[in-house]
């Protein structure tokens, strides 16, 4: 059946800017977007849904996440309110460490049910698209548990090389190898994409080429955790080899920025962590000037950033990265969609593209970020079906 939302404030995210359409309508034919355009030109459809002159915008996306976990550590967020660091709670036996046990005892229903409710929340928030990461288990069979858990409509799978497992922490070489001739394999199907955690406590920057460099080989994009607690160098050896993001940049050098915006890689900004271990936002001024593209994201994961609302990112990329409204919308739409490879495929509203849309109980694209607290999400719209 054909759909039309007609009436709308159509927020298309092509062009240079947002792509107001202040009066517009969408139709839709077989979940996907077939005509976008004035109102008053629209074509006819077999269901018409009125909005009332509320904002339509494409559906979020959502490139950065560590949804798939079991466990709980709201222990530690009470440690750090009391003061302590990320890398003494870790050295405690907290941090990526803990949630690997819990995730490694975990059942695969019991990930499922979780992952699939956490993307629910996701949904009510206004995502439509995640990037979902495995990395907490750490074992080859393992990460292939995790992969083969996560659905396959509206995820995006990530291969993650977290870290090296404590049982590992005596044969560093052979893990990394491990992964560069196992983990990377035909096997890897399941994935789009490897990231890797290259920062202190973490990969060396040696260890994390050598990563990215055997995950090109196999024909799979690149994507990395890098300069969230320390600069090593990651960020220019990602745009060396044409990686689609580098994520977190809390330190990053002249020199990294200058080559991230050379080779066109997205800088994903995780306001939600940065926040929580109270660090310094990363230079976005800068990045701006360089004219790097820079998305905005969750990072949901248990232990620093445990939040599924887009939304409320969006608010902090704002307020507390000193990002324009702009920058924050395209961060969490077609910038986002570029940082997974789907440029053109995923947050915008354009003849081809999937139907996930969003209605919003608002007209002002500002009013998003400023009710963070409230949600103004009215229908959310997936494959041209309300969900």
């Amino acid at each position: 059946m054909k759909k039309l939302l007609r009436n709308a404030r159509v927020m298309t995210c092509t062009g240079e800017g947002l792509g107001v359409i202040d009066r517009g309508a969408i139709r839709i034919v077989k979940g996907e977007i077939e005509w976008v355009g004035d109102d008053a030109q629209a074509p006819d459809a077999g269901e018409v849904i009125d909005c009332n002159g509320q904002l339509v915008t494409p559906g979020l996306v959502d490139c950065h996440t560590h949804a798939i976990f079991a466990g709980s550590r709201a222990n530690e967020f009470a440690m750090r309110a009391r003061g302590a660091s990320y890398q003494e709670i870790a050295k405690a036996g907290g941090g990526i460490a803990a949630t690997l046990e819990a995730t490694r005892d975990a059942k695969d229903i019991d990930l499922i049910v979780a992952l699939r409710d956490r993307v629910a929340v996701m949904h009510r928030a206004g995502t439509t698209t995640v990037e979902v990461k495995s990395g907490y288990e750490l074992t080859i069979d393992g990460e292939m548990r995790l992969l083969m858990c996560m659905p396959s409509d509206g995820v995006v799978p990530t291969l993650l090389a977290h870290m090296v497992p404590p049982e590992r922490s005596r044969d560093r070489a052979a893990f990394v190898r491990e992964i560069c001739e196992q983990w990377i394999s035909p096997r890897l199907t399941l994935a789009t994409s490897v990231d890797v955690y290259c920062d202190d406590g973490a990969f060396t920057l040696a260890e994390s080429r050598a990563i990215w460099e055997a995950a090109k080989r196999a024909g799979l994009a690149v994507r990395g955790h890098v300069g969230q607690f320390a600069d090593l160098g990651g960020a220019e050896v990602l745009a060396e080899l044409g990686a689609l993001s580098a994520d977190h940049l809390e330190h990053v050098s002249d020199a990294g920025i200058a080559a991230l915006a050379r080779a066109r890689t997205v800088a994903v900004m995780l306001p939600g962590a940065c926040v929580q271990l109270r660090m310094t936002p990363p230079p976005v001024a800068k990045l701006r000037a360089a004219g790097v593209a820079m998305a905005v994201a969750t990072d949901l994961n248990p232990g620093t950033s445990y939040c599924e609302s887009l939304p409320i990112q969006m608010w902090l990329a704002c307020t507390h990265y000193g990002m324009t409204v702009e920058e924050a919308w395209l961060g969490v739409t077609r910038v986002a969609a570029r940082a997974l490879g789907l440029e053109g495929h995923a947050g915008v509203i354009a003849p081809g593209v999937r139907a996930d849309l969003v209605i919003w109980r608002a007209t002002d694209p500002a009013e998003i970020p400023y009710r963070y607290a409230t949600s103004l999400v009215d229908t959310v719209i997936c494959g041209g079906l309300t969900i």
